[in-house]
Order: C-alpha cells, then structure tokens, then sequence
C-alpha cells in the first residue's frame, strides 16, 4: 500500500474535506524542493500565498464575532497569534500534513515533514486549494473548527507577545533593547532545541529555551518578566 496515498486520503478525512480535483490537492502538498533539479513540478508556493490572505480574512471574521467588544489593538494582537507560523505548523501536525507532503527523499531523511515552516506552508495552501475549488464558505467552516483550540487557548492563557511586553518594560524605564543570544543548541536537525539567553541592560540575564530559536527566545523574555513580577 501506499503510505502517502493513505496520509493523503487521512488528512481529508481530518480537514472533513475531499477534493474532486486531485491535481490542485497535490499542488497543495507539493514542496518546491520536489523540483529541483531537471524534473520540474507545479508546488504550493502560489497556493501558500493566497492561503495566508484567506486564513487572515477568516481569522479576522472569526475575532470580530467573538470579541464583539475588544479593540482593534486587542484583535491585532490576538489575530498575530492565531496566524502565525506557529499556529499553522501546529495544526498541520495534528491534521498530518508531514506525512502527507510530497518532498525530495533527502528532505525527508533530514526531517523536513515535521519542520515547522513546511507544515505551516502546506497548510496554508491547502485553504487557498479549497477556496479555489468551493469558496469562501468551504473554508470557514474548516478554519472555524481547526483554530477551535488556538482560540481557546489565547483565551485562557492570553494573547500578548512576551518579547513585544519585555521590550515595552524595557523602553519604559530607558534600558535599551533586550538583546537576545542563542547559547546553546541540542539534537538532531528534525527535532533542535534551542537555549537563548537574553538581557536587558542593569538587569541580571534569564535563559529560556525551544524548538525553534523564535521560541527560546519567547520562553526567555518570559522568564524574566516572571522574575520582574510582571507575569
């Protein structure tokens, strides 16, 4: 049996989607290193593209329904959230769009189905693919249900950037710019984990670490703003 056949007819059954064109469904999962070399192939970057701007439209629908009094301060902040790489690499990883993606055998040796941006690409262009083949309101129903739990949880953990609240702290009170430095980094390249110390003039350094540097980085901003008192 196909192995990536099966992931493919799995993943339609989680995004509760089929397809009835199968070529745009495959543009979709096809990552552009698949056409390196002198086999060329059609990928998802298009797709990815348009993917972005419709998950931000519907995200933003989605927020104003919920937060019918919030901000638009309040729902940048919380939309920055749900639309990052972060949140769709997530997602996809729970849907299983690493398994699957069509990639090059070299990238999949190296872990390419579980990185981040990959995952958070695909699924992007998997929106944009449903959009082209029903509609906006293909896709609502899909984003709705998929970004439930990301809703949910900027809701009960909130929604601020500790990087973005450490450096208000930080311009507040004249210390400079936090500077971040990656100090250390461990495991393979498929699963890294990352230590970023980072420090803020007239106040002792907190390390913080991740699977990506972005999230050391966050850990450690958060760190110290707990040291500070302001978490």
């Amino acid at each position: 049996m196909n192995t990536r056949l099966t992931a493919i007819d799995e993943l339609q059954a989680r995004l509760g989607y089929r397809f009835q064109q199968a070529a745009l469904l495959e543009e979709a999962l096809t990552h552009a290193s698949a056409g390196e070399g002198a086999r060329k192939v059609v990928h998802n970057e298009r797709l990815e593209f348009l993917g972005d701007r419709v998950l931000n439209l519907l995200v933003a629908e989605r927020l104003m329904a919920v937060y019918p009094a919030s901000s638009e301060g309040d729902l940048s902040k919380r939309h920055a959230v749900l639309v990052n790489r972060a949140t769709c690499a997530s997602i996809g990883r729970a849907i299983g769009v690493g398994a699957a993606l069509r990639l090059p055998g070299g990238e999949t040796r190296r872990g390419a189905r579980d990185q981040d941006t990959l995952l958070a690409d695909a699924m992007e262009a998997l929106l944009a693919a449903i959009y082209l083949e029903a509609g906006i309101d293909a896709v609502r129903p899909i984003v709705v249900a998929l970004w439930q739990e990301a809703f949910e949880r900027i809701e009960a953990t909130g929604f601020k950037n500790p990087k973005s609240e450490l450096q208000e702290w930080a311009a507040a009170r004249k210390l400079g710019t936090p500077c971040y430095d990656v100090t250390g980094r461990v495991g393979p390249d498929h699963a890294p984990v990352f230590t970023v110390t980072v420090t803020v003039e007239g106040s002792a350094p907190e390390t913080g670490t991740g699977s990506s540097r972005q999230d050391a980085e966050k850990a450690a901003a958060t760190a110290l703003l707990k040291r500070e008192g302001l978490q």
